[in-house]
């Protein structure tokens, strides 16, 4: 039988769940074209290892390069056809991508929704993994992170 959290000692560190609801979240600039989302979850200073977790929206003809990320995620495919890798994913495929990884190229010519869980674990070097990224007014260079074919 449990007990109460108030009275077991194990419970001293125990945290609450949290709960957020895409529709309490206005649609955002994430990073490649065609590309908005609502990140439910995101890493800060004071949580570092909380996961960046949403949902991604693409539009029809969005797509992004073969680019290279240092932390771990999970997609998992909501609506929609997507070109991942030259192979076709639809809805209820879920994708494993380990830390450190080649993202590769992704496009779609239906659209449709992608949930994401990406994970910077405890040591990426203080970088939260989408510093600086969302509501971009224009898109800086990110040459570092592409790989020529």
């Amino acid at each position: 039988m449990a007990t109460a959290p108030d009275t077991d000692p194990g419970f001293a560190h125990h945290q609450a769940m949290e709960m957020r609801h895409r529709d309490e979240l206005e649609w955002q600039t994430i990073r490649w074209p065609g590309e908005t989302g609502k990140m439910l979850f995101h890493p800060r200073q004071e949580r570092p290892t909380e996961p960046n977790a949403g949902i991604l929206r693409l539009e029809p003809g969005a797509h992004h390069p073969l680019h290279y990320h240092d932390f771990a995620q999970v997609w998992y495919i909501l609506e929609g056809t997507f070109q991942i890798g030259g192979r076709e994913c639809g809805p209820g495929t879920m994708i494993f991508h380990p830390d450190p990884h080649y993202e590769d190229q992704f496009q779609t010519k239906t659209g449709g929704e992608i949930l994401i869980v990406q994970y910077p674990g405890p040591t990426t070097g203080g970088r939260p993994i989408y510093e600086d990224r969302f509501n971009l007014q224009e898109r800086r260079p990110v040459a570092a992170e592409r790989i020529e074919r």
